[in-house]
C-alpha cells in the first residue's frame, strides 16, 4: 500500500500524505479543493488559524459526506488576533465543525508566549481535555525542541518544517533530533525545487530518475521526502496532480537515487532568508 499511516508517539496514526490549505485562499475555492482532495485519495487535511480558511475546510468536510473517523484533521495555533490557545482551539473547532482535531500544532516558536514551557503546558491541556488527539509543533529548531522537552509532560507528536533537497543539509539536525526523541517530521513545500527554483543542480538527477521510473519530477520529490521518513503536506488545485501525488507513494527510490538527489541538493543549497 502506498503512503502507509505512521504511528505517532501519542499512539495514534497519521496518514503519511496530507492536503494543505495554506495557499488555497478563501471562499468557494478552498471548499472545492478540499472536497476534490478527499475525492482523490487524500484522507488528511492540514489547515491553520493563520490560513483563514478553517470555516471553508469545515464546509468541505461536511459536504464531502465522510464520517469524522475517515478524515484526519490538523490545524494550528497561529496567535491570530492575539487570542490565547484555549480560545483559539475552541474557535478552530467551531469553524471546522468538529468536536476535536486529530492534531493541533503551535505554528511557530515565536508564538510561544511568554515562553515555550508555558505555551506547551497550555497545549498539553488541550490534549488532556480531549480537544486534540495529538499535539505538536511547527518550524521549531533543535534548541526550541530542547527547551520544550526539558519541561514537557507530553512529547510533541510531530514537528512540521520546510523540507526539500535544497534545505536538507540545513534541516538535517532537526530531523536527527526529532528521530532520537520519537517525534515525526512533517514536510511542507517539498516541491520548491521545481515550482520556485527550477534550473538548479537538481534538474538533472530529478529528470533522469523520473525518466527511469516513467513518472514526473514532482513524484520523485515526493518519493524522496517519503524516503526521509517525513509526512508530506502538499497541495494542488489540479485533480491529475493530486492523483499523481497519491501514486507517488508506490515509488521506491534506490539508495543511489537518494544519494544523487542529496548531492545535487547540497550543490544548490538555498540560503536561509
Amino acid at each position: 500500500m502506498p503512503w502507509e499511516p505512521i504511528k505517532l508517539n501519542s499512539g495514534h496514526y497519521i496518514p503519511s500524505i496530507g492536503f494543505g490549505t495554506w495557499k488555497t485562499g478563501n471562499g468557494q475555492g478552498p471548499v472545492d479543493q478540499v472536497k476534490q482532495a478527499l475525492g482523490n485519495g487524500f484522507t488528511h487535511i492540514d489547515t491553520a488559524q493563520a490560513y483563514k480558511n478553517e470555516e471553508e475546510t469545515g464546509v468541505a468536510l461536511k459536504e464531502a459526506g465522510l464520517s469524522r473517523s475517515d478524515v484526519y484533521v490538523t490545524t494550528k495555533f497561529s496567535g491570530s488576533n492575539g487570542l490565547d490557545i484555549q480560545t483559539s482551539i475552541n474557535n478552530s473547532l467551531n469553524s471546522l465543525g468538529v468536536s476535536d482535531v486529530d492534531l493541533y500544532l503551535v505554528h511557530s516558536p515565536r508564538l510561544a508566549v511568554p515562553d515555550i514551557p508555558t505555551c506547551w503546558a497550555q497545549m498539553e491541556k488541550v490534549n488532556e481535555d480531549g480537544l486534540a488527539k495529538s499535539i505538536g509543533i511547527s518550524n521549531f529548531g533543535v534548541q526550541h525542541m530542547e527547551t520544550l522537552l526539558a519541561s514537557a509532560k507530553v512529547k510533541p507528536a510531530v514537528n512540521q518544517i520546510l523540507l526539500h533537497p535544497y534545505v536538507y543539509r540545513r534541516q538535517k539536525p532537526i530531523l536527527e533530533y526529532a528521530a532520537k526523541n520519537g517525534i515525526i517530521i512533517e514536510a511542507y513545500s517539498a516541491l520548491i525545487p521545481i515550482t520556485q527554483l527550477p534550473g538548479g543542480p537538481l534538474d538533472k538527477p530529478l529528470n533522469e530518475i523520473a525518466a527511469k521510473f516513467g513518472v514526473t519530477t514532482e513524484q520523485i520529490l515526493m518519493a524522496w521526502t517519503k524516503a526521509k521518513g517525513a509526512v508530506v503536506v502538499t497541495s494542488s488545485s489540479k485533480k491529475e496532480r493530486l492523483q499523481g501525488y497519491i501514486a507517488a507513494g508506490d515509488i521506491t527510490l534506490s539508495p543511489e537515487d537518494i544519494a544523487a538527489i542529496d548531492a545535487a541538493g547540497v550543490l544548490g543549497e538555498e540560503q536561509p532568508k
